[in-house]
């Protein structure tokens, strides 16, 4: 599908689904019914909906017939509700009618396959739990839900979120909608790849050490981490608990901003949830936009790759020209962050792990003849050899004799990269850089070389560490291959990060780049 600049405003070229009669742009303009829906992003629906423009059941139908057209190139979902989510949709256009709108009414969401979801199942993209339905709902789940949202399927995932590539999930690797030989990023890459080929509105995922912000550089979308705390982790299977948080996927900064602010706050069930006040991140986010000091880290331009480093150095001279003020920093000790989040990670994933024996719940091996072998047979045959590895490490690390050498000094090193942000802080109100070294790399490239894929990760990693808030964009390409910027925040200032995203899309047109093939 091709856009056409066509007097100002976006006008979209492609085939009629005869779903729809009528929908609008921004500006307030008809949009022939030959344009569908997939073009129009995504929370706009909301007005149409509202205004009863639009039906729920054609916007579902739409995506679900989307999704049955073109997934089966991209294997973005495990899971397709479809008579949930057209069920969910009939009763939501029933309530309209009846004068009950609720904030987000109506629109399709695709969840993460890492949250549980009540009567769907829930694998975590993992042989272990291939079979597994959830008896209850993640707190983000049924924020979402009673939102008026739904739910159209489960999201492909690395196993248990472990992977910078989405290529361990048991369910199949994902492509990415940008060229179908190159990997999506990971660990949430079919959240990220249905929402860049427009299968979907938009998308759950969550971040352990980038997996939010990574694949939506590689797939050209915003993707959004919060401040550790800020978003319940109830009933999001743990990889790291110390690390891991729930964020969004959309087109731009604003429909990040919408769904941020209904799956914040605090939650009774997640010891680890912040009681810091929610603020309206739409509000904050559509403000008039008021000069912010970017401090720049040297630490993320050495040995960056000639097309990023020159795409980043526009980004920050569009940002100065609309009045930011950039200052050089350093976060010097940013270049131990991988080597400590690889200890640090796998040391409480072998922890949160080690629920998985075959007893409870789960796989569990056939033919065994005492439990020892069924503990032993089980883990072996389910897990896949990333999880195996991760594990093993984090075992080790974790171990008598180690211990002290290893996962104390990680969280030692975790301390002094915590510090190097505060004191930043202090001078600057965001920091910027490339969200990931380079573009999208090939399917397989890295899978013999576990180094050089957790490497991918470089610029990510240091804010889960730190526990702070972080966004990619949109910034341009590199051989018809997106580019992510990075905005990384203080604690809880997701507002300013949204609002500096959305003056920055304000001023480019990134964001409205789209998969020619989609």
């Amino acid at each position: 599908m091709e856009l056409e600049e066509q007097s100002g405003n976006m006008i979209i070229s492609s085939p009629s689904n005869g779903i729809l009669e009528k929908l609008y742009l921004d500006e307030g303009e008809r949009v022939s019914k030959n344009s569908t829906v997939a073009e129009i992003l995504g929370m706009e629906n909301i007005k149409l909906i509202a205004k009863k423009e639009l039906s729920s059941l054609e916007l579902t139908n739409h995506f679900l017939d989307r999704i049955k057209n073109y997934d089966h190139e991209l294997n973005s979902f495990i899971t397709l509700t479809e008579d949930h989510a057209i069920n969910k949709a009939k009763l939501i256009d029933k309530e309209i009618s009846k004068g009950i709108l609720k904030p987000l009414s109506g629109i399709p969401l695709a969840q993460k396959d890492i949250f549980c979801t009540k009567n769907i199942k829930t694998t975590c993209g993992s042989k272990m739990l291939a079979n597994f339905i959830s008896p209850y709902d993640a707190t983000v789940v049924k924020k979402l839900n009673d939102a008026g949202m739904v739910v159209v399927g489960k999201t492909n995932m690395d196993e248990f979120a472990m992977g910078s590539s989405n290529e361990t999930s048991y369910f199949g690797d994902v492509k990415n909608p940008w060229g179908k030989d190159y990997v999506p990023g990971g660990s949430s890459g079919g959240s990220a790849a249905s929402v860049a080929a427009k299968l979907i509105p938009c998308s759950t995922g969550t971040d352990t050490g980038g997996s939010i912000r990574q694949p939506a550089s590689l797939t050209g979308i915003c993707g959004i981490k919060p401040t550790y705390g800020r978003v319940s982790r109830y009933g999001m299977i743990a990889f790291a608990s110390s690390l891991d948080q729930a964020g969004i996927f959309t087109r731009t900064a604003e429909d990040c901003a919408i769904l941020l602010t209904h799956i914040s706050g605090f939650d009774p069930k997640d010891s680890t949830s912040s009681k810091k006040a929610v603020p309206n991140y739409v509000d904050d986010c559509l403000k008039k936009f008021k000069s912010l000091k970017i401090g720049i880290p040297s630490e993320f331009l050495d040995g960056l790759d000639d097309n990023v480093r020159e795409t980043f150095e526009k980004s920050i001279k569009i940002l100065e020209k609309n009045g930011c003020k950039t200052k050089k920093i350093s976060l010097k000790s940013s270049k131990l962050g991988v080597s400590a989040y690889q200890v640090v990670a796998p040391a409480e994933c072998s922890s949160n792990l080690s629920r998985y024996d075959g007893v409870r719940y789960g796989y569990r091996a056939k033919d065994v003849k005492n439990i020892e072998e069924l503990y032993k047979k089980s883990r072996s045959e389910a897990f896949g050899s990333e999880v195996k590895r991760r594990i093993l490490i984090g075992t080790y690390a974790l171990s008598a004799g180690y211990y002290d050498a290893y996962y104390l000094k990680a969280q030692k090193i975790r301390k002094v990269i915590s510090n190097e942000f505060e004191l930043a802080f202090k001078e600057v109100d965001l920091i910027l850089g490339p969200t990931t070294p380079d573009s999208a790399f090939k399917l397989g490239e890295k899978t013999s070389d576990p180094i050089a894929m957790y490497l991918s990760d470089v610029f990510t990693v240091s804010t889960n560490l730190a526990g702070l808030p972080a966004m990619s964009i949109p910034m341009g390409f590199k051989n018809n291959l997106p580019l992510g910027l990075q905005i990384i925040g203080n604690h809880f200032d997701e507002s300013k990060i949204l609002s500096l995203a959305h003056h920055f899309q304000q001023l480019t047109d990134w964001h409205m780049k789209s998969p020619a093939e989609y």
